[in-house]
């Protein structure tokens, strides 16, 4: 095991109501306005946007609504946020949804107090300071309600980028796991793809090996297990209980910073790649990992095929790599999640298209030489049909 800083300072409060607990956090927190930011119209049609607006009545708490941020959040109304936050002088963003309206709300927070455009931090610009944020979650996913990750898709440009930093990890996280009970099969199954692909990007790719990280690898073999046990569960019964909590405490887990400690240097080849796909096509991020995950793991296994055994051995009780593979391809079939290009009308005359896309995201992620253009489009072939 390599040396290692685990630093996670967001606070989670988890059980069904914790909503209410939101207007008392912030008041302890010595914050007396915020942006209050969420998405369509499903978080006021379902009462949240009400129950959430009480608390922070309750506690003399002021807020500026802020709706509309869209799944793959974009650069223009992240913008409008910024500028809506300056203007009103409010002191922290409050983000009422899933990973999109989180990720929009740590962009927001980040702008409202820089010089400078805040695409510049998406480009590399080192985050030195935000508003504080605030979270409720609506859908198990993402994990960016206990981490310090944004993903925003300039329009202009068709990047999607992301941003990283202490400064963005969520002072407050409310996971009340009954309000994903509401949440589509379609979304129930993307966001079950999604905190697996978080969890075997370093499972994969990591630089120790063996003995040294078998602490890591039960934590991850058990996250993904148990996502897998509950996303079934679901698809059979959209709103069991239990299934619906463990599902959406698996998922924070998948991305708190816990499961890669102390397992070296990793990359994340599956997202920078899906990246692509989601800004040039708005297709929803798990949609595309179950695409472009199976297609990395045919072409990385030869490159670490003690690791696609034991993935192969533990997950399905299979005793070939390559057996693992195909096992995981047919359960994101079965579970409802695409797993071919073709599926999501995607033409393989696109691919060098998007492998160049993608590139750009690989250079900004200092992986570019590992994976340059023409090996990226030898993975997505291997996904198109």
């Amino acid at each position: 095991m390599y040396d290692f800083v685990f630093h996670n300072p967001t606070k989670i409060i988890f059980g069904p109501g914790a909503e209410a607990q939101i207007g008392a956090e912030l008041k302890a927190a010595g914050i007396g306005n915020v942006l209050l930011l969420y998405g369509r119209e499903s978080a006021r049609k379902s009462g949240l946007l009400d129950r959430v607006i009480a608390s922070l009545n309750e506690s003399g708490i002021g807020f500026v609504e802020f709706g509309g941020v869209v799944s793959n959040p974009v650069l223009s109304h992240t913008r409008e946020g910024i500028s809506l936050a300056r203007g009103s002088g409010v002191e922290a963003v409050l983000a009422v949804g899933g990973g999109s309206v989180l990720d929009e709300g740590k962009a927001i927070a980040v702008g409202a107090v820089a010089e400078e455009d805040v695409w510049e931090f998406f480009l590399g610009r080192e985050v030195t300071r935000a508003l504080p944020v605030f979270t409720i979650l609506t859908l198990a996913a993402t994990g960016s309600e206990m981490n310090g990750n944004a993903v925003i898709t300039n329009e202009e440009t068709r990047q999607k980028y992301n941003i990283g930093s202490i400064h963005t990890h969520p002072r407050v996280s409310i996971l009340n796991p009954e309000l994903t009970h509401s949440v589509s099969p379609a979304y129930s199954a993307y966001g079950a793809v999604d905190a697996i692909a978080h969890l075997i990007e370093a499972y994969f790719t990591k630089e120790a090996k063996g003995d040294a990280t078998r602490l890591q690898d039960r934590l991850v073999e058990g996250l993904i297990k148990t996502i897998m046990e509950d996303a079934e569960t679901i698809k059979s019964n959209p709103a069991d209980p239990e299934a619906r909590a463990s599902l959406m405490w698996a998922a924070t887990l998948a991305l708190n910073g816990l499961t890669p400690a102390g397992v070296g240097p990793y990359t994340f080849p599956n997202h920078m790649i899906e990246h692509s796909l989601s800004a040039l096509y708005n297709i929803a991020h798990g949609a595309g990992l179950s695409i472009v995950i199976p297609a990395w793991m045919e072409w990385y296994r030869p490159r670490n095929p003690d690791q696609f055994k034991r993935f192969a051995r533990e997950i399905f009780n299979l005793d070939d790599g390559q057996a693992g593979i195909v096992a995981l391809k047919k359960w994101f079939a079965d579970l409802g999640s695409p797993v071919s290009l073709r599926e999501m009308k995607i033409a393989a005359d696109d691919i060098e298209m998007i492998a160049a896309n993608a590139h750009g995201l690989a250079r900004r992620w200092e992986i570019g030489e590992i994976y340059p253009q023409e090996t990226i489009a030898e993975i997505l072939r291997l996904g198109a049909a």
